[in-house]
């Protein structure tokens, strides 16, 4: 549905400079499929969405939609916005104030160029998206009465309102407190399993990107540096920056002591030890690497292991309880381990405990930051 090709786009900022907000985008988005930009601000995933969207004019690249080029800085072609055939919801929603839940969603056809609708398809049209929404009865209410999660369905309706083949969301549950922030994620992901729409969806929240998406692509400095299913992308980053920055993580330091195996298996040198772990990448001996581990996947035992491998001692350094898990900060003498167990596995600050790395869960990576782009 959606192929954007080599996307770039620079900014001259006040003092002149230049800055290159994206720097050489290529991504598919197969249709009926949810793709989000995930990445934190200043990566250029809005303003690549703002690119497919029409509202920023890309330096180079292309972007077809629908089988439809929209845009082709080499041909010279760049389709107006209202011409793309897309919904867009932005993260301040846009309701218009002084107009009822019914005319916010007719909105779009009352000031379409491609058609003329009469009152009786607007009517049919609005009813529809209502009721995707679950705002059906609301037509007479004034936009200005509805609570925030009423009015961010509300924006849905208005850019699904039209049936449009694509659907551009960006950041839209970002005003929302963190309750109703959840509610929408199961809200939004409903909508998009019902009908099916592609969807690009822009975001700096991982939670929510690892909830909604049938696949994710990292963004950092204007490129992407990892694409892949949320499973893949949060327990098989490709460098350090995608560890960090999905969800928590612990970083090892140490050195490959054995190249890799042919079961992607090899051996690290570490301050705890020789460490077991897999290679995302390949790695030859000697090669500085890290190895991150999720908190959840780590194990805490008053006693030593029966298998001493990937097993040392630390002491608990702090611990908060958060109900269905507890967060402990483990001093392991080198680092602070981060570690999120049940809570029946109970231990008090200052204790001193076995922790067991599980060498299938610990990840291997080259030693530096990559802000290559990665193949789309």
């Amino acid at each position: 549905m959606l192929t954007i090709e080599s996307l770039k786009k620079t900014f001259i900022t006040r003092d002149g400079s230049r800055v290159n907000a994206v720097g050489g985008v290529s991504l598919e988005v197969e249709t009926g499929k949810l793709l989000t930009l995930l990445g934190p601000s200043g990566c250029g995933k809005t303003t690549t969405l703002r690119s497919v969207a029409g509202l920023e004019k890309p330096d180079e690249g292309r972007i077809v939609i629908d089988g439809e080029v929209v845009f082709d800085s080499r041909e010279g072609i760049n389709t107006p916005a209202n011409r793309r055939g897309i919904g867009m919801v932005f993260q301040s929603y846009a309701i218009w104030p002084h107009m009822t839940v019914f005319e916010n969603v007719a909105f779009p056809m009352r000031v379409s160029q491609d058609r003329k609708y009469s009152n009786a398809e607007i009517e049919g049209m609005v009813a529809r998206a209502l009721d995707m929404v679950r705002l059906g009865g609301y037509q007479t209410r004034s936009s200005t009465q509805l609570s925030g999660g009423q009015q961010q369905r509300l924006a849905l309706a208005r850019g699904l309102v039209k049936e449009p083949k694509l659907l551009l969301l960006d950041e839209p549950l970002s005003n929302l407190d963190a309750k109703l922030r959840e509610q929408m994620r199961f809200e939004l992901k409903r909508l998009q399993l019902e009908l099916g729409i592609t969807t690009l969806y822009v975001t700096h929240d991982q939670a929510e990107a690892l909830a909604l998406s049938d696949e994710i692509a990292v963004m950092d400095s204007g490129h992407v540096i990892q694409r892949g299913n949320p499973y893949e992308i949060y327990h098989k980053p490709i460098t350090e920056f995608v560890a960090a920055f999905i969800g928590s993580t612990n970083i090892l330091r140490g050195r490959v002591e054995n190249a890799m195996a042919a079961d992607g298996m090899g051996s690290v040198v570490t301050a705890h030890g020789v460490l077991r772990c897999s290679f995302s990448r390949g790695a030859a001996s000697e090669d500085d690497v890290i190895i991150v581990i999720r908190p959840e996947d780590v194990v805490l035992s008053a006693e030593a292991p029966a298998d001493p491998q990937n097993a040392f001692q630390g002491k608990v350094a702090n611990r908060i309880f958060l109900g269905e898990v507890i967060d402990y900060l483990i001093d392991s003498g080198e680092e602070e381990l981060r570690v999120r167990a049940r809570p029946e596995w109970d231990f008090a600050i200052g204790a001193e405990v076995h922790i067991s790395l599980p060498p299938e869960k610990c990840v291997g990576l080259a030693d530096r930051h990559e802000t290559a782009p990665a193949a789309a």
